[in-house]
């Protein structure tokens, strides 16, 4: 499986290697844009938590401070629990109904179910009723594995059809019938895969009928309409919400709604902007009481062992009646946050931009485009954050930023992999360019580092091998230029085949000659050298070189001489025009022991040090010469091979030699 994988990676490289940069770079960026939807549609749910985590920071960056003045949350806090033991008895709750009515409260919402018939009902119901406005919760449950039905739903907004954009259950907790002329308001909210509400339904149908938000009920109850009715329609424009819900009372009123009839919550207000009381303050009379007079009141438990707790961008342990506050503060203002119709078009317009940036960069083919590609891949998808921020926190418009921004992530990974292998293509043709003109580590050295004016050798021990085709000269003279270079092209592949079988490397080809290179001057080296120059004698002496040479010229030879020694090998020259050498005696002994196989009549010729290394080889002296140019006489042998070599030529005379002659 991983070959197969690895295989069709390696074909995928090769065809958009092949063509042309634009072509390919475009080809990268419709793939990425392939796999941004894979990813959005396999990762869905974690990524949706990212993007509303980092969302909110168009409102926890620049959270409004401003108190809010409309609206008092009277807390059964801990305070309060001291007080008396949760739930409180009937008894109690119409006392602080009745202290909140007598504070001058124009509205009175209870973030509280009463679902089962208790003593002091009657007491309760009667100081609600005569409050000048309440209304109380309810709560239909949308998890349909739940088949509960306590109490009695009602106050159903009248006009809606339950078909579409409404969601449906046939379970719910309510209050019980003894309070069904209390106007009502459900609290059911959407509760995100992280345990955080940032949705709630406008609107739930049970059995058919729609029942409205506590929040939707509190304008409801305060515009004193004996009919409740409301109607959904679709946005208008691509910058207008998926729905919108209006309502009779309210004419000219348009409340924005998701796709699925939710309510966003905002949480553009910071939570030390809500006022909150003690219920137990506001029984006692303990408290200011213009903090009520002639605004809403929420009446909710905030204490942490009541258990309605809930995360948000601010905390982790925010009390659920903040977020009630939060619903009625946005729809006073008629500023509830949206998401427009148009977001994905608006969206894909923004990857678009990103892409043709990304595609710019990148076709900018030098430093600026290695640097820039990695910091547009971090940079766009802050600029798609910073996006959706700005609309946020100027018009409660919730845009969204993932999907650009894991496109751009995605699509600059892409183009950097693409460039990356671009240049190590590249590089892997200039290295190979290289290699064919130099040795291996020559040749990797100049690919991957910079030039310089220094000398840059090392000294080292080696054994070398020169080789010389003789009488090239005359035969290049006779023959077309194209026979020479054919002959010498075919020297050269052999002559390199041999030596690297053999574990040396070619130096430099120079002129009709070559020298190669064995790393050390032990045995091991020795007996490679000359076991190579054997094979070449074998493969180019006697089965390549023209036999018949043109009449008038010498027939062409192979001469090979071999020594060890301490060279110095690297690269000199100034940096605009290096050049790769060895340099040292042992380099031109070995030159001058080659030169002298023409003289000697010898195939192969060896110095004295290789010689040493040799001892189990038949070496024959050839005798003690100075060479040309040096100073020192040196021994030189020849191996038996070459006698039986010699032999074997057919159009080599069989010469004796005789002591004696003229005198």
């Amino acid at each position: 499986m991983s070959n197969t994988v690895l295989s069709l990676y390696s074909k995928a490289q090769s065809a958009l290697l092949a063509l042309k940069p634009t072509v390919s770079r475009a080809i990268v960026l419709a793939v990425a844009a392939v796999v941004t939807g894979l990813l959005l549609l396999v990762f869905g749910d974690g990524l949706r938590t990212l993007e509303e985590r980092l969302g909110a920071l168009g409102w926890t960056l620049s959270a409004d401070e401003t108190i809010e003045q409309r609206i008092t949350v009277v807390a059964i806090d801990e305070k309060s629990l001291e007080y008396e033991s949760w739930p409180w008895s009937r008894e109690t709750m119409a006392r602080l109904v009745t202290a909140i009515d007598a504070a001058g409260a124009q509205l009175q919402l209870h973030d509280i179910v009463y679902p089962q018939s208790r003593e002091g009902d009657d007491a309760l119901i009667a100081s609600l009723r005569a409050a000048n406005s309440a209304v109380l919760a309810q709560v239909p449950v949308l998890d349909t594995r739940q088949g509960v039905r306590t109490g009695q739903m009602s106050h159903a907004l009248s006009g809606l059809s339950c078909a579409n954009g409404v969601p449906n259950t046939t379970s719910f907790v309510a209050n019980h019938a003894g309070f069904s002329g209390i106007a009502k308001g459900h609290i059911t909210p959407i509760v995100s895969s992280d345990g955080a509400v940032r949705e709630v339904p406008a609107l739930i149908c049970v059995d058919g009928a729609a029942y409205p938000a506590l929040a939707i009920s509190a304008f409801l109850e305060a515009s004193g309409s004996e009919q409740w009715r409301g109607e959904l329609s679709e946005g208008q424009s691509m910058f207008a919400a998926e729905q919108n819900l209006s309502l009779a009372s309210y004419p000219g009123l348009q409340i924005p709604l998701t796709a699925e009839g939710n309510l966003r919550i905002s949480y553009q207000k910071s939570p030390a902007s809500y006022r909150a009381v003690s219920a137990v303050d506001v029984i006692n009379g303990n408290f200011d009481k213009s903090l009520i007079e002639n605004g809403w009141v929420l009446v909710g438990a905030t204490a942490f062992g009541i258990g309605d707790i809930v995360p948000t961008p601010y905390s982790g342990i925010t009390p659920g009646v903040e977020l009630q506050a939060r619903l009625l503060g946005s729809l006073l203002d008629a500023q509830v946050p949206y998401t427009p119709k148009g977001a994905n078009l608006f969206l894909i317009v923004i990857a678009g931009l990103f892409a043709l940036a990304l595609f710019f960069i990148a076709c900018v083919r030098d430093r600026f485009s290695s640097l820039s590609l990695p910091l547009a891949g971090l940079a766009l998808p802050v600029l798609a954050l910073a996006l959706h921020i700005q609309f946020l926190s100027a018009s409660e418009v919730w845009l969204g930023w993932l999907m650009p921004a894991i496109y751009s992530i995605v699509a600059a990974s892409a183009l950097i992999l693409l460039e990356h292998m671009r240049v190590r293509s590249e590089r892997s043709r200039v290295f190979g360019n290289l290699h064919s003109y130099l040795p291996g580590d020559v040749a990797k050295e100049i690919a991957f580092n910079l030039p310089s004016s220094s000398v840059n050798a090392k000294r080292c021990e080696a054994t070398l091998l020169s080789a010389d085709l003789r009488n090239f000269s005359a035969f290049g003279e006779a023959r077309p230029p194209e026979e020479s270079a054919a002959l010498l092209h075919y020297f050269f592949t052999k002559a390199t085949e041999i030596v690297e079988s053999k574990g040396g490397r070619i130096h430099e080809f120079k002129g009709d000659g070559l020298l190669a290179v064995w790393d050390g001057h032990d045995s091991v080296a020795a007996v490679k050298a000359l076991a190579a120059a054997q094979s070449m004698i074998k493969a180019i002496g006697e089965d390549i070189l023209p036999q018949d040479p043109p009449e008038g010229l010498e027939p062409l030879a192979l001469g090979i001489g071999i020594e060890q020694g301490p060279v110095l090998i690297g690269s000199i020259g100034p940096a605009q025009r290096r050049t790769h050498t060895l340099l040292g005696d042992t380099v031109t002994i070995t030159l001058r022991i080659q030169e002298m196989t023409a003289e000697l009549a010898q195939p192969i010729l060896l110095g004295e040090c290789v010689a040493r290394q040799l001892s189990d080889q038949k070496l024959e002296s050839q005798g003690s010469y100075l060479l040309s140019g040096l100073r020192i006489p040196h021994t030189l042998f020849s191996p038996a091979l070459s006698q039986a070599y010699r032999s074997e030529r057919s159009d080599q005379p069989n010469l004796t030699v005789l002591k004696g002659g003229l005198k």
